[in-house]
């Protein structure tokens, strides 16, 4: 027999909240769902956060039902307040659709669009166009302001000067559910935590204006055991993109992960059966390393797919072995000339994205934490020049783990 995906869904520790988890549950048992997830086209390429978001499509999906991937380029061009403390920096239409065009571009290796079993959209294709005084009319009556300042969205950036412009946000994303479930016949909205007030003002729109019943879905919001957002490093987030983040860094970075990480890490962005994940988990010491390694393998073949996987897998295991000649070793090229009359050690690692700036950079070699060729820096004026490399190869190391070569052409 079929399982119910929301069980799934619920046993490998995707879901926060429920509209009425009882209903919804009883639903996905009884017919195929068309639901939705929204993505803000805030950025030119989806994170390993978002990737969380492709993850449920992906099981919902394989269980029948339909997913709708609305690109928001009509609420991103007023941001969302939620988790924020100032107004987001607003962006040209053209920038937001290059990234919109983007994000569609990534999931469709994902998602099976082509065949119509999850189907892509665009909220700028009905928010753009809107008339002001008749979407105030139909919508922002049955929106009650003081209800409004109450969350949290709201509440905490009251006293910093909330706009009336970021203020719409509840009522553009409300009218989306509304659109795409008269549209679609869409029943459940489904996004992080920290939407929960957007997707329940959407579920209440659709029952005031259409008399149905529709169901609000939310997913945790992805932090580590210590409590920072899952996908941030020191260089940022790990994106999806592979210009942005190779996809040796985005092994090394799941590689990394600290122990308690590693069980929901593995239920939440893979397909491995859980009695196999709990196998790999139960474990003490160093054998844990093992259960990351297949972490950061099957995350990565995923995403970049499985060629660059064994590459990742075979780099990371050569460095830990003592051998730096891998080629799959992050590189990058730089002219001789850079290194002609002598380049500063801190401006290289902040190229490099070691850190992001002179003083973090200087911390970091008083520390010990930069090497060249195994030897550690010491001096935070050192100026590296051709005389360090071999064969023009210079090999750099962040700590015991993070690995980037200098190449001269």
């Amino acid at each position: 027999m079929e399982r119910n995906v929301f069980d799934v869904l619920k046993e490998r520790g995707y879901i926060d909240n429920t509209s009425n988890e009882e209903e919804i549950r009883d639903l996905l048992a009884k017919e195929k769902v068309t639901y939705y997830i929204g993505f803000d086209a805030t950025a030119d390429s989806l994170t390993l956060g978002h990737f969380v978001q492709i993850m449920t499509m992906i099981h919902m999906e394989r269980a029948g039902h339909r997913p709708i991937a609305l690109l928001g380029a009509g609420t991103t061009m007023v941001g969302d307040p939620s988790g924020r403390t100032d107004m987001r920096q607003l962006m040209t239409k053209d920038r937001i659709n290059h990234n919109a065009r983007r994000f569609e571009e990534q999931m469709k290796r994902f998602l099976d669009i082509d065949n119509g079993k999850t189907i892509i959209e665009n909220n700028a294709n009905w928010l753009l166009d809107l008339n002001f005084l008749e979407f105030m009319r139909e919508v922002g009556v049955h929106f009650s302001i003081n209800r409004m300042l109450a969350m949290d969205a709201y509440k905490n950036r009251i006293n910093d000067g909330l706009t009336f412009f970021e203020f719409s946000y509840l009522l553009l994303q409300s009218y989306d559910f509304l659109h795409l479930f008269r549209e679609y016949g869409a029943k459940i909205q489904m996004g992080g935590s920290d939407q929960w007030s957007n997707i329940i003002g959407g579920m209440e729109l659709i029952r005031k204006k259409e008399n149905q019943q529709a169901y609000a879905m939310t997913f945790k919001l992805l932090t580590t055991a210590a409590g920072e957002k899952m996908g941030k490093t020191a260089k940022g987030a790990i994106w999806l993109d592979r210009e942005k983040t190779s996809p040796y860094d985005m092994f090394q970075y799941l590689r990394n992960v600290a122990d308690a990480d590693v069980k929901p890490f593995l239920r939440l962005l893979t397909f491995l059966d859980l009695d196999e994940i709990d196998r790999l988990t139960n474990v003490e010491g160093a054998e844990i390393n093992k259960a990351k390694e297949i972490l950061a393998y099957e995350v990565v073949k995923m995403v970049h797919g499985q060629k660059d996987a064994e590459e990742s897998l075979s780099a990371a295991r050569s460095l830990f072995a003592g051998n730096k000649d891998s080629e799959n070793i992050p590189t990058t090229d730089y002219p001789k000339a850079d290194f002609q009359a002598g380049k500063d050690v801190i401006e290289l690692i902040r190229e490099l994205g070691f850190v992001k700036s002179n003083g973090e950079g200087r911390r970091l070699i008083q520390n010990g934490g930069i090497s060249l060729n195994d030897e550690k820096v010491e001096d935070t004026n050192r100026l590296i020049t051709l005389e360090d490399f071999s064969d023009d190869k210079l090999l750099v190391r962040k700590g015991k783990k993070t690995y980037h070569q200098i190449k001269l052409v």
